[in-house]
């Protein structure tokens, strides 16, 4: 991927990783584009950086992404890059469970990006050339087990990339999955955004950047922080990495 001289659409972008994500692809010359549902993220965002573009966007509506996706199309021609960033993530108890926390995860997480990914490809197939980037998770090669909905949403994300990858391999469309280690964010709550065990939010964004300067035919971005989780099967470490994760970090219930 090209760094630079990009029409980018980030979505999840008025918060944590599609915040600096979005903010790191501004400053280094590229159009950005930040989609998320809550306006008033978008307008701190935006008016924090002059240039950059946002719209509101319910990544659970069908009608709405492919109305989004025709609006792009109108209003950005040259839109040449998304990242399927916007995501959520909720702690569950199994042996009490509730559908609709696992079910709104099904929805954003797979869904979301599944429904996005079809409105946008014919624009994207338009382009010279185009990216397409995923945001996956350690935690889709290793599960935490107080989040399972959520790690299974991401290990789904991983599987589809590869296909989409494969699918689109002799087409000008390149397929990339962002594969991000714990983050200082307040995905799982505010709690996250200061712990630290998890890498903080700078940090991971400026790895994230230098990666894809120095290794631009790179398929899977992986900060060196999270390694241990997306290599755990292939170095035979599965089971006593999934057993350390989870003794460290047990359910809140």
């Amino acid at each position: 991927m090209n760094i630079t001289n990009n029409t980018i659409l980030i979505t999840g972008g008025g918060s944590g990783i599609g915040r600096g994500l979005a903010e790191a692809f501004h400053k280094a010359g590229n159009q950005v584009i930040i989609a998320a549902r809550r306006r008033q993220n978008l307008d701190e965002v935006t008016a924090a950086n002059p240039g950059m573009k946002s719209a509101t966007l319910d990544m659970d509506d069908p009608a709405a992404i492919r109305e989004f996706g025709a609006r792009m199309a109108n209003d950005f021609p040259k839109l040449n890059v998304v990242i399927h960033n916007a995501g959520i993530a909720r702690p569950e108890n199994l042996q009490s469970p509730d559908l609709a926390d696992a079910e709104a995860m099904i929805r954003t997480n797979i869904l979301g990006p599944l429904r996005l990914t079809a409105a946008l490809l014919p624009l994207l197939r338009r382009q010279p050339r185009s990216t397409i980037m995923t945001v996956s998770s350690g935690l889709a090669f290793v599960p935490l087990a107080m989040a399972p909905t959520y790690c299974a949403t991401k290990a789904a994300i991983h599987s589809y990339t590869m296909s989409l990858r494969w699918q689109l391999r002799n087409t000008t469309a390149e397929v990339i999955e962002l594969i991000p280690p714990y983050v200082q964010t307040e995905l799982m709550g505010g709690q996250q955004a200061a712990d630290p065990r998890a890498m903080p939010l700078k940090d991971f964004v400026t790895e994230v950047m230098q990666i894809l300067k120095t290794q631009p035919n790179a398929t899977e971005i992986c900060v060196e922080r999270v390694n241990p989780l997306r290599y755990a099967a292939e170095t035979g470490k599965l089971p006593a990495t999934f057993q350390g994760l989870n003794e460290a970090m047990p359910a809140p219930h």
